[in-house]
């Protein structure tokens, strides 16, 4: 089946915004498979960490890309719009709408914009950058960039690893900066036709949203999750996984250097500073046909039989000329 003719919905909005729950009933209504679009949400090493669905949630709809690589692994926007492609095209092949659920930006921006097509990059290349990450620090790496790429260096914030390690990788396997690929034409971007809802909830009540769910993460087991990724032993130091909100801070927690009262203190906040980037970032690059400012949690004031669920129905109308 030809899959570029095939309606997509993207269900996007910063953390905690009660996107999980939505996507559910939006497939449920409309026939859909849910394909995860969060870029730690990928990672199998922390299901409750990264508030990925439970068991019960999963086997009401199809759910396709959650917990799909080790933590080892360094899952990337390409490697996701690879299998999200896939996804699509077996949500395609089966009847089922694709509903692209999660709240990573680039990840999204690769698949609606597509992506520049960098050489792949030698072991060599990868295995220098790491080497330099782990004896020299982010800021030793940050200024070894700068000798062979400084613009890129320039662009980066010492503290930023993966990035750094992104950005040395690609000059040291290439010979050319990581700026001057991105000048180069991207990939197709995606051909489908796509309606786009964004979760806006009101900052207070999402900000409490977040410090709730960390406690009861803590309470379901985070962590042991957090303590079973401490005890790997084979984690590159720049693991893109181990930078799950609230991870680094548990892990602090367990090598004894803050409580545990601290430990998810600072996590709340760090999620809660995210939550804030994610909404500045929506709000100026992603261009939704339907914002939803309600809280979700509170199910009084809102029903998707009213304010979602015909306006869904409609696009697929159009987008399909006939009926869903």
């Amino acid at each position: 089946m030809d899959t570029k003719f095939v309606p997509i919905i993207i269900l996007a909005g910063p953390t905690a915004s009660g996107k999980s729950a939505l996507g559910i009933a939006i497939a449920e209504k409309i026939g859909g498979m849910i394909i995860n679009a969060d870029s730690m949400q990928v990672y199998r090493d922390l299901r409750v960490i990264t508030a990925r669905p439970t068991d019960e949630e999963m086997a009401q709809v199809p759910h396709r890309l959650y917990g799909v690589l080790d933590g080892a692994a360094h899952g990337t926007a390409a490697l996701w719009r690879e299998m999200a492609l896939e996804a699509i095209a077996e949500a395609a092949s089966s009847g089922r709408i694709p509903i692209l659920l999660g709240g990573t930006g680039m990840y999204l921006r690769s698949l609606l914009e597509g992506l520049v097509e960098i050489p792949p990059i030698p072991d060599e290349a990868r295995a220098e950058a790491r080497k330099l990450l782990e004896t020299l620090g982010p800021a030793g790496l940050h200024k070894a960039l700068a000798e062979r790429d400084p613009q890129s260096a320039a662009r980066l914030k010492p503290g930023d690893s993966q990035r750094l390690v992104r950005a040395y990788e690609v000059v040291a396997g290439t010979g050319r900066s990581l700026l001057d690929w991105q000048k180069e034409a991207a990939a197709p971007s995606l051909p489908n036709p796509v309606f786009k809802l964004l979760l806006q909830p009101p900052r207070a009540a999402l900000y409490a949203r977040i410090d709730r769910r960390f406690e009861a993460m803590v309470q379901a087991g985070a962590l042991d999750e957090a303590r079973a990724v401490l005890a790997r032993t084979d984690l590159p130091p720049d693991a893109p996984m181990l930078k799950a909100h609230g991870l680094p801070e548990l892990m602090r927690h367990l090598k004894g250097e803050i409580g545990l009262d601290e430990a998810v203190r600072i996590a709340q906040a760090n999620t809660r500073h995210y939550a804030k980037r994610q909404t500045t970032w929506f709000r100026h690059q992603f261009r939704p046909d339907l914002v939803v400012e309600n809280d979700l949690g509170r199910q009084e004031n809102f029903n998707p039989e009213v304010e979602i669920f015909p306006f869904i129905v409609r696009y697929l109308l159009t987008a399909r000329g006939g009926g869903v």
